[in-house]
């Protein structure tokens, strides 16, 4: 595994390493400190360009007055307020400009008729009011459009970041760039408090990075919306601790946001509540570091990674892999997520691959080391993430949202792990909602893939489950270190919390959308409620033996 850091996205020493040296763990952070610095400001230096805005990006009230003015000697400024970038067309800078709506202000240089230097874009976003936030805030504003469908719509982002305990709309942007969103997800997609996928841009509508709260610098982020989940840290929570298991999650940060569809000035009213900012599933260095695949990789060795999959039984979309009709029992829905586009050679060899593994599992001896399943997949990944599923019990473990990856020459990996909102009790289909009983045995028809349930047959692998089980269980998966790890989440969310149900007032609803969910009077109710499911989920495990026909 690559890139392991903390949840927060600090570099994190290896397990048991943190006592042992402090001192480069103190330097590791201050040098990724130092890096976020410089990549913030090459981000901000490329949105204004050669131009120079007298108020920099942000929100303002009833009114903002803006001057304009240029690096480049002898030029003429050119502006637009339509998100288009100015041509030598555009109107003409003479005096300082006024608005009182939000407004993305866009500005090139001019000499002789002709663009000179880069242009430059500030954000100027209106409000009708004011509020303190314990919680960093993101402000996002869609110049009127509306609501996203599934296709990127243009949108305003500003970051404030608390300092001394407290941020609001006013406090100036520690990032302010332009972006775009859509709507994502698929059962969450229907909720008023949406999910949306956020993609940060330049000038140029090309990717632009942006280091986020502690977080490596990228232009690809998520914003989940946790709604069925009233503790709001059920993701949180899973990929936390897979991070400190060894595994691959995403960082996140939570962010209270407000998102501004109807042109008017940013109100109270459009608060959305507690989100999770989070980091996308790719293929990057500070994120999955495995090799990238170019079409022209269509032998072996190259042919052999890098690939990102998942199965998303029923929600598959293309490119899809069809498992070979010669193959036994075989999968459904498994979707090549990397490369997005792959060779037909990459498609085929992939298959045939995955093929030869299936097979593997329905062998004589399948824990062969040469011609079993240890030879194609990290076995190691795959108990880790059996043991995760298990413990939160999410719904649509093993056959939606479930992730693979093949680096080149190397055998295939378990996650990134994602979407853990329907756990803990809360989801109530195919029992998910109990503390007893085996999630890796739920039956679906058509079935996914039946990969889980052959690997936990097999007596070898389910007595490395147990005792991984038994070890995690005397440290990071002891009913001490859970309850702290809950803990550490909920508290910063005390005040966030309030206001969040404040605005969707849902935690006496048994139902939420299509799901069963515990109800409670209060978050911390519900948070109590989540501790009291670990922990009796955690002793039927214990005393389960790890084999189906236990418990």
């Amino acid at each position: 595994m690559t890139g392991v850091t903390s949840a927060d996205g600090s570099p994190a020493p290896p397990p048991g390493d943190t006592a042992a040296h402090p001192a480069a763990h103190r330097t590791a952070a201050a040098d990724s400190a130092a890096r976020q610095q410089k990549q913030q400001a090459r981000a901000e230096a490329d949105l204004t360009g050669d131009i120079t805005f007298s108020v920099p990006s942000g929100t303002f009230r009833d009114q903002v007055s803006v001057a304009l003015s240029s690096t480049v000697s002898g030029a003429e400024i050119r502006y637009t307020t339509d998100g288009e970038l100015p041509t030598a067309d555009s109107a003409r800078y003479s005096a300082p400009l006024e608005f009182t709506a939000t407004t993305q202000l866009r500005a090139q240089a001019f000499v002789d008729g002709a663009a000179s230097g880069e242009p430059g874009t500030a954000l100027y976003t209106a409000r009708s009011f004011d509020a303190e936030h314990d919680l960093p805030v993101l402000a996002m504003d869609a110049y009127g459009a509306g609501k996203p469908g599934r296709e990127y719509a243009d949108v305003s982002a500003l970051l404030m970041e608390p300092e001394g305990g407290t941020t609001s709309l006013a406090s100036a942007p520690s990032v302010a760039t332009r972006a775009g969103f859509h709507l994502r997800g698929q059962s969450s997609a229907m909720f008023e408090k949406a999910p949306y996928r956020l993609e940060l841009w330049d000038n140029q509508d090309d990717d632009a990075d942006h280091p986020v709260l502690g977080m490596p610098a990228d232009s690809d982020w998520v914003l989940r919306g946790p709604f069925s989940d009233k503790t709001l840290i059920h993701d949180a929570f899973a990929y936390g601790l897979g991070r400190d298991m060894g595994m691959q999650a995403p960082r996140f940060a939570f962010v209270e946001l407000y998102l501004n569809t109807d042109g008017e000035p940013m109100a109270e009213d459009d608060y959305q509540g507690v989100y999770m900012i989070t980091e996308t599933i790719k293929t990057s260095p500070d994120r999955l570091d495995i090799q990238e695949l170019k079409k022209t990789d269509v032998s072996l060795p190259a042919v052999s990674g890098g690939y990102v999959f998942k199965f998303e039984w029923f929600a598959s979309e293309e490119p899809t892999l069809e498992c070979p009709r010669t193959v036994t029992n075989c999968w459904q829905d498994l979707e090549v997520a990397e490369p997005g586009s792959p060779a037909p050679e990459q498609e085929a060899w992939l298959t045939q691959h995955l093929a030869d593994f299936h097979t593997s599992l329905r062998s004589e001896n399948p824990s062969d080391p040469e011609t079993g399943y240890p030879a194609y997949i990290d076995t190691a990944s795959f108990i880790d993430q059996i043991i995760v599923n298990e413990l939160t019990r999410e719904l649509d473990a093993y056959i939606r949202s479930t992730y693979f990856y093949k680096d080149r020459g190397e055998k295939i990996v378990a996650g990134p792990l994602w979407d853990y909102d329907l756990t803990f009790g809360t989801g109530g289909y195919f029992n998910n909602e109990k503390t007893a009983g085996w999630q890796f045995e739920q039956v679906r028809q058509p079935v996914a893939n039946d990969w889980f349930v052959k690997l936990m047959g097999d007596p070898a692998f389910a007595e490395q489950v147990d005792a991984r089980w038994k070890e995690l269980r005397r440290g990071i998966l002891s009913d001490e270190q859970l309850n702290a790890r809950i803990t550490e989440l909920a508290a910063p969310l005390a005040g966030a919390a309030e206001r969040n149900f404040a605005k969707w007032p849902n935690l006496t609803d048994a139902m939420v959308g299509p799901f069963n969910t515990p109800t409670a009077a209060t978050w911390q109710g519900h948070v109590d409620l989540m501790r009291t499911w670990m922990t009796e989920r955690t002793a039927w495990l214990d005393t389960s033996g790890w084999s189906p026909d236990a418990g």
